[in-house]
């Protein structure tokens, strides 16, 4: 799949239904919850430098659950809270919203929920005064250039940069057949020349990202990122590249059942790459736009089951299925997908049990070098 077809064909399955990224993105959401001392600390040192009169903010990969307006919400109270701190004198700025995503993202079921947000914007202003915030959406692939020169003051990027923007060609032969049979990624059996060719797109794509953001955003604004990383230079291990590995494997017990054709995992790869932070810090510095102000790892707390009795293996199939089920249904068939979760969620209970997963992300703030 080149990356026309990727851009047009992937993204989180929308809508509101049992198997929507809007109903099973509590993963995500917990992870930025975590981290979302570092976002609003980082916005407010933004605004205290700069106190733009018009603030312009973007989400890149916005998706289209709860979790976007939800962090809206956050940082407009954050700079609401700046500005009665830094010059209580003043109107409040002006909040232009950017949401980025893939063209096949489900915009529209943000854009329903934006009259009650508004609503609550009201509701929760203080002494009646609320600022203005204007919110739209801007579709296209952010390894491109997505908004005019110098105007973005602050960009937030939750768990949307390990998706690469395609599978990396190095995979496959002279015949066009991939190297890396009965994987969907870098796992266990793969090559070493998988894992260079990941990396390798990895460099271009995130340099890439990197050139262009310096174009769009205003000197000393504010990059956050979140990425689903790794913690030492081997690409596998029991974190994120071992989910990737136990939906090989979940495939390919189908496989055995007749549910479906050896040819079809052998010729299945996902665009995903999770980096370390050596080899983020090492291209950040590499492309030279931006200074590199923080870089934590953080690994978010699981529970084996949630408040709700639901285990973790479910939750983690439920979170998966979002987030891969256009792909997997346009390569297998939809038919498949209900019986490969179920298997994958216990799979991931049983593995669970044996020794911890353990899945890191990196937070990333970046300031736009004068």
């Amino acid at each position: 799949m080149d990356k026309r077809d990727l851009e047009r064909e992937f993204h989180m399955t929308g809508g509101v239904g049992n198997t929507s990224y809007a109903r099973n993105s509590s993963l995500q959401k917990k992870a930025s919850d975590e981290a979302k001392h570092i976002t609003l600390e980082t916005l407010q040192e933004l605004y205290k430098e700069t106190k733009p009169k018009s603030l312009r903010i973007a989400d890149m990969g916005c998706s289209s659950g709860p979790n976007t307006l939800s962090t809206i919400r956050d940082i407009i109270k954050a700079v609401e809270f700046s500005h009665r701190r830094e010059i209580p004198s003043q109107p409040l700025p002006e909040i232009s919203v950017f949401l980025n995503d893939l063209p096949g993202n489900d915009f529209n079921s943000i854009f329903k929920t934006l009259p009650d947000f508004h609503i609550e914007l009201k509701r929760d202003a203080k002494n009646g005064e609320c600022p203005s915030v204007f919110i739209a959406a801007y579709p296209g692939s952010f390894y491109g250039r997505i908004f005019p020169e110098n105007t973005i003051h602050f960009i937030y990027a939750s768990y949307s940069l390990h998706w690469l923007s395609k599978i990396p060609p190095a995979l496959y032969d002279d015949q066009g057949k991939s190297i890396n049979k009965g994987c969907v990624n870098i796992c266990s059996s793969s090559p070493e020349a998988v894992s260079k060719a990941y990396y390798s797109q990895f460099k271009e794509d995130f340099s890439m990202f990197l050139k262009f953001r310096a174009k769009e955003v205003v000197a000393a604004g504010r990059i956050v990122l979140m990425v689903l990383g790794r913690e030492g230079p081997d690409h596998v291990d029991r974190g994120n590249s071992f989910f990737w590995e136990l939906l090989a494997r979940s495939i390919a017990n189908l496989i055995a059942q007749g549910e479906t054709d050896e040819e079809k995992l052998d010729s299945y790869e996902m665009h995903f790459y999770a980096p370390s932070a050596a080899e983020i810090e090492h291209e950040v510095n590499k492309e030279g736009s931006f200074e590199l102000e923080k870089l934590e790892m953080l690994e978010v707390d699981k529970e084996k089951v949630d408040e709700d009795g639901v285990s973790y293996g479910k939750t983690a199939a439920k979170t998966v299925r979002a987030v891969q089920e256009s792909m997997i249904a346009l390569h297998f068939g939809e038919e498949i997908l209900d019986k490969l979760f179920d298997m994958y969620g216990r799979m991931v209970d049983e593995e669970m049990a044996k020794e911890d997963i353990r899945p890191i992300t990196f937070v990333v703030v970046l300031k736009r070098k004068l």
